[in-house]
């Protein structure tokens, strides 16, 4: 209101009587509701109100409660007391802060009691965090029912409790201080029953009563297990095989009769002294088609911290760090011919969940494997000089079986634990702690959960291809560091948790046609298996999170890997062990069980198959099979055979001649794509087959020709001129990321050209992998020749390279 006020006082004598009843009164808060203490087992109060002044009739976890508990109001001196109160009931209270601060953690737990009346309340203060909460717990399930937390502020206000539900269990209350930051602590006093509904002028509103599903497994069988799994409608879980015939299952591959080799990791977490070491490789067999297996053998036992294995090429490769090793078996009797041969050593097992592992066959003939970022390696031949090493801690690696070189394929990442291709022979992996899913280019650096790349001239890195999280909140409340609590409700809706293991990209024939091409990884603390739908994006792909494929409802599942078979039908292997996280103490896990379990479609059967006993041109006409199995397990055959034949057999004439028309007329991609590999592993392509291809009319042709080409990482002067070409006038980003990365391991003083047309298309700026890309190409041209940079720097459009190129002209190494 505008204007101006005037305020007029006036004086007049009044009677005693009229003045003391205008007198202000003091205020008189109404009473407080009567409520009872809960009894023990012996019938007496509990000491829920902490007025005997001590701890009785409550168990301390930890450092949190040392010194309760605290005797009248906060001591107006104590660090940031001055103006706080409290407000207990009584004389005694729980304050978190006022001993030991917020540093400390642990949990606060009473006596179990009977509820005995429909309301109880407690009264709280101290921080709001998820961290710092009072909980009250049934005693039968060890569900928690009720939970609340402060609002960041000292004074405690009451809180009502519905226990109508509850009525006649047992129950106890748990007071949780697990944070130490800020307010990371709890107050807490005076938790009573009540005859009806309390009314408290000050009470603060309680939470929506949690809602619980299906209490989840521990411990079970594994046909309990099978059983307890949710799946979509027609699919079902058997157990084919359990303790004590399978146990601490970390790695798996099927052969080419379809038996799983199983890695057994005995040793794990630590390297034991040679004659300890007793991790073994068993091979079981379904030999009635009931999904069960009811053969084992022991191929070999001695092994020590055996991370990953794959079979092929007369032998097993295994990977037991510090040694990538080969087994040999030329004569397939399931017996070792000779001991473990040594190809490659130097790998690091400083944390021994992040080791090399997830083994695979990729398209191009190599063996791909995954390695973890806190785990350091310089890897060589045995006796290999340092200098001459390949350094590697995060990433894709791969080993060629004949010409046993090795390559770091893409670094970066966290600690992937899967590896697997799609039918246009792209690499993708599953990751933990940072986000979650990685198409893998050759040459690539990807965002690292720590430590810096090997090159500090990176700048930035690929991220995930990844549009969601499998978790809500801060990656931090969900990085449990060897706690293993439950998956709070928002992250269960997300995916179930941070931490994966295995990926499937499923290109099997017996599953329904919605999950072709999509990529499965199990999340560990949300006991399921993700789904994520792959789309093209620009370059490379978009994963969206599809529906989860699997709820195992079982707390103690823990599946590393996931492969399918000869009839599409899926095998898990399942590590089993109460003990969700890595941890360094060998008595954490159980070293007693492990489970495979297979997923079957509309009781799917099992088929016989021996593909050692096809002819060559059966095994060339497989590639034209509706399942990946089949064309991946001949492609390799037709290679092993290639590699004994010690050159191109005489028969081979007609394979190559059906794989060249399915090359030239394939109805689809994938199809035109598993000819060329085929013909790339049998040598059955030329340079001059492969420039042809360069003009081909599908982009992702294109591509993997110049992949090949790049083979030795040194491209003819043909393949160069047709290299910078394409640079300039291939439309696809597909190709130009294909020509990036060829770039990324051809000899610099050979790079400016491509990369000039390269660097000419503004449109890909924007794409998440290109600009990356070309950087890595062009960083060292900048270093080796400032004119050629300078040159690249003028007629780059593409910011991000030229604020780098800037960037690297100025840097002074």
């Amino acid at each position: 209101m505008k204007g101006t006020h005037v305020l007029l006082h006036a004086a007049r004598k009044v009677s005693a009587a009229e003045y003391d009843k205008a007198q202000p009164r003091p205020y008189t808060p109404p009473a407080l509701p009567k409520g009872v203490l809960p009894k023990g087992g012996n019938d007496q109060a509990l000491n829920l109100d902490f007025e005997k002044g001590t701890l009785a009739d409550w168990t301390t976890k930890g450092k949190a409660f040392v010194g309760q508990p605290i005797a009248g109001e906060i001591d107006p001196k104590r660090k940031f007391g001055e103006g706080k109160m409290a407000k207990p009931q009584g004389g005694f209270w729980l304050g978190g802060y006022e001993k030991l601060f917020d540093t400390p953690t642990g949990t606060l737990t009473s006596a179990v009691f009977q509820v005995t009346y429909p309301f109880a309340a407690f009264r709280i203060g101290g921080g709001s965090h998820k961290e710092t909460r009072v909980e009250l717990v049934r005693a039968d399930s060890g569900q928690v029912f009720f939970k609340m937390s402060g609002r960041n502020s000292e004074t405690m206000r009451p809180v009502v409790v519905d226990l109508r539900a509850h009525a006649g269990k047992s129950i106890f209350i748990r007071v949780v201080d697990d944070h130490t930051g800020g307010y990371g602590h709890v107050n807490f006093d005076d938790f009573r029953f009540y005859a009806k509904r309390p009314q408290f002028a000050n009470a603060v509103q309680p939470p929506k009563p949690l809602v619980f599903e299906k209490p989840l497994l521990e411990g079970a069988t594994a046909e309990v297990a099978a059983k307890a799994m949710k799946l979509p409608p027609g699919f079902s879980a058997i157990a084919s095989a359990a303790e004590p015939d399978v146990m601490q299952p970390i790695a798996f591959t099927l052969d080419h009769r379809g038996r799983m080799w199983v890695a057994e990791a005995y040793s794990y977490p630590h390297r034991q002294p040679g004659d300890k070491a007793r991790d073994r490789i068993i091979i079981l067999e379904d030999t009635n088609g009931d999904h069960k297996f009811d053969k084992r053998k022991v191929f070999i036992e001695g092994l020590n911290l055996v991370s990953g294995l794959e079979v092929g090429f007369g032998g097993v490769w295994v990977g037991a760090a510090p040694n990538f090793m080969f087994i040999p078996d030329h004569d397939g009797d399931d017996r070792p011919d000779s001991k473990p041969q040594t190809l490659l050593d130097g790998w690091g097992y400083q944390d021994t969940h992040e080791t090399l592992n997830s083994f695979i066959w990729g398209p191009d003939g190599w063996l791909y494997g995954c390695h973890g970022v806190f785990t350091h390696s310089k890897v060589g031949k045995p006796d290999t000089a340092d200098a001459e090493r390949v350094p590697f801690n995060a990433g894709v690696w791969r080993y060629h079986p004949t010409r046993h070189i090795f390559e770091a394929f893409a670094q970066g990442t966290s600690n992937p634990w899967g590896v697997d291709f799609n039918a246009h022979g792209q690499c993708f992996i599953e990751a933990c702690v940072i986000p979650h899913f990685f198409h893998m280019i050759q040459g690539g650096r990807y965002q690292r959960q720590g430590g810096q790349h090997f090159n500090k001239h990176t700048y930035d890195d690929i991220k995930t291809i990844a549009n969601h999280l499998h978790y809500a909140g801060n990656i931090r409340d969900h990085a449990h560091w060897g706690k293993t609590p439950g998956v709070p409700s928002a992250t269960g809706a997300a995916g179930g948790g941070h931490a994966h293991a295995g990926l499937m990209i499923y290109l099997g024939d017996s599953w329904p046609a919605q999950y072709r091409g999509q990529a499965f990884m199990n999340n560990i603390h949300g006991a399921r298996i993700n789904m994520d739908i792959l789309k093209p994006r620009g370059s490379g792909y978009v994963a969206s999170h599809g529906a989860d494929f699997v709820q195992f409802n079982d707390r103690w599942s823990q599946i590393i890997n996931l492969r399918y078979d000869q009839d599409g039908s899926v095998y898990l292997i399942d590590w089993y062990d109460k003990n969700q996280c890595h941890s360094r103490e060998p008595d954490s896990h159980d070293r007693s069980n492990g489970r495979v379990f297979k997923v079957v479609y509309q009781n799917e059967k099992r088929t016989t198959v021996d593909l050692a006993k096809r002819t060559h041109m059966e095994l060339a006409q497989l590639q034209s099979h509706p399942n990946e199995w089949q064309a991946r397990h001949a492609r390799r055959a037709l290679q092993e055979r290639l590699a004994k034949q010690n050159g191109l057999p005489q028969d081979f004439a007609k394979v190559d001649a059906i794989l060249k028309t399915q090359l030239a007329k394939g109805k689809t991609t994938a199809l035109r794509l598993r000819a060329l590999w085929c013909l790339h592993g049998i040598s059955g392509l030329n340079e001059a087959d492969l420039l042809a291809l360069l003009k081909d009319r599908d982009a992702m042709l294109r591509a993997w020709a110049i992949q090949l080409l790049c083979e030795s990482k040194k491209p003819s002067a043909a393949a160069r001129g047709e290299f910078a070409r394409m640079a300039r006038e291939d439309k696809s980003p597909i190709v130009r990321m294909y020509l990036a990365s060829a770039m990324t391991r051809t000899p610099v003083a050979q790079r400016a050209e491509v990369l000039t047309g390269l660097l000419s298309h503004a449109e890909d700026a924007t794409d998440p992998n290109l600009p990356h890309l070309y950087w890595y190409a062009t960083e060292p041209v900048v270093t080796a020749d400032k004119t050629a940079a300078i040159v690249l720097l003028s007629k780059t459009k593409i910011p991000k390279v030229r604020q780098f190129i800037t960037r690297r002209l100025a840097s002074k190494q």
